[in-house]
C-alpha cells in the first residue's frame, strides 16, 4: 500500500495538512555518508515558487530522526520528517459533501468510509512526494555513478512553457505537461522478469506520483506503427552499445547498458478557480463548486525531480537485489 521495494524499502506517511509528512527507508547499506544538507538541492527543485506553482511555500527542512550516526548510515531504518507549517485547512471544509471533480475526494471518502483527511487532499496530495524525493536522494548515493536527468519539455502540448502557463493562470485554469527522463551509466542486468521487470518497477513507482496518467519507454506507442527492421536496435560493439535506442535501454525487462529513456504525461491539476458543475452529496443535486485554497496551475513544473528520485529508488532496489 504505502511501501515500495523488496530490499531498499520505502514507506511514505502523512497528510498534506497533518503535523508531519515523511518517509522511512529500510535496507539502506551501512557506511554511506548522509547529512541533512545532502537533501537541499533536490528539495529546492521540488519546492513551490516557480511560475505556475502553489503560493503555499513550506520550509521543507528534513529532520533525520533515525538510522544515521556520526554522519554515516547505520544499516537500520532511516526516518526523515518534514513539518507542515503553512496550512489553511478551512479552505477545504466544503469538500466532504461537495467533492472536487478529477480529484480523490470522492474515491477516498468511499474507500475509507469518510474517515480520510480531506484537508489539502490529505494523503492523496502531491505534498506526500516529499518522502519520495528524500528517499531518492539516498538511492542516488547507492547507484552512483548512474546519472538520472528529468525535465519538463511540454505544457499543454506547447514548448513555450512559461507563456502557456501564464495564459492558463489568466483563465484561472490548470494545464498538464510532458516530462522526459533518461538514465545514463546503468549497468547491464537490472530487472527481474516477469513481474519485476525494469519497466514494470519503474512504471509502478511513477504511477504512484499523483497526477501521472501515462508512461512510455523508448519508442513507446510509436512502435505500433513501425516494422521490426526499423525498430530493432543493432548492436555495434562488445559492450552491447546499440546504433539506435528504440528499446529505451531495456530488453526483456532487463537493462541492456544503453541509456534508459522514458516519458510521462502529467494531467492538469484538479483544483481550479473556475466554477465547476458537480454533484453535492448534502443537497443531492449537481451544483456549482468554487474551490478555494492554494493550488498549482501546472503541477508538472515540480514533477521532474520527483520522477528522478522515484526512478533512483527502483534502480537502487534492483541493484541491491543483484548483490
Amino acid at each position: 500500500m504505502n511501501s515500495f521495494g523488496k530490499i531498499f524499502r520505502v514507506e511514505i506517511f502523512g497528510e498534506s495538512h497533518g503535523k508531519n509528512v515523511g518517509v522511512i527507508v529500510d535496507g539502506c547499506p551501512s557506511g554511506i555518508a548522509l547529512s541533512e544538507d545532502d537533501f537541499t538541492a533536490d528539495l529546492q527543485r521540488r519546492r513551490s515558487g516557480k511560475l505556475g506553482t502553489t503560493p503555499r511555500i513550506e520550509a521543507d527542512i528534513p529532520h533525520i530522526v533515525s538510522g544515521v550516526f556520526n554522519g554515516k548510515t547505520c544499516g537500520t531504518p532511516i526516518t526523515i520528517l518534514f513539518e507542515n507549517t503553512n496550512t489553511k485547512s478551512a479552505d477545504y471544509s466544503n469538500l466532504q459533501d461537495h467533492p472536487r471533480p478529477g480529484h480523490a475526494d470522492y474515491t477516498g471518502m468511499v474507500k475509507y468510509g469518510g474517515y480520510n483527511d480531506p484537508r489539502g487532499g490529505g494523503h492523496f496530495s502531491g505534498r506526500i512526494t516529499l518522502g519520495l524525493v528524500a528517499a531518492g536522494v539516498i538511492a542516488k548515493k547507492i547507484i552512483a555513478p548512474v546519472e538520472i536527468c528529468s525535465e519538463l519539455v511540454e505544457v499543454g502540448g506547447r514548448t513555450d512553457i512559461d507563456e502557456c502557463i501564464r495564459e492558463t493562470m489568466q483563465r484561472h485554469d490548470s494545464v498538464g505537461g510532458l516530462v522526459t527522463c533518461s538514465c545514463k551509466n546503468v549497468p547491464v542486468g537490472l530487472g527481474e522478469p516477469f513481474f519485476d521487470s525494469l519497466e514494470s518497477e519503474i512504471a509502478h513507482i511513477i504511477f504512484s506520483i499523483p497526477a501521472v496518467k501515462s508512461i512510455e519507454f523508448g519508442s513507446g506507442i510509436a512502435a505500433a506503427k513501425m516494422y521490426g527492421s526499423q525498430h530493432n536496435d543493432m548492436i555495434i560493439d562488445a559492450d552491447g552499445t546499440t546504433k539506435t535506442n528504440y528499446a529505451g535501454g531495456i530488453n526483456g525487462g532487463i537493462s541492456n547498458g544503453n541509456e534508459i529513456t522514458f516519458r510521462l504525461a502529467v494531467k492538469p491539476t484538479a483544483s481550479i478557480s473556475l466554477a465547476q458543475e458537480t454533484y453535492n452529496f448534502a443537497s443531492g443535486q449537481v451544483e456549482p463548486l468554487e474551490i478555494a485554497g492554494r493550488h498549482d496551475a501546472c503541477i508538472a513544473v515540480r514533477a521532474p525531480v520527483v520522477v528522478e528520485c522515484a526512478t533512483a529508488i527502483v534502480l537502487a532496489d534492483l541493484s541491491l537485489r543483484m548483490q
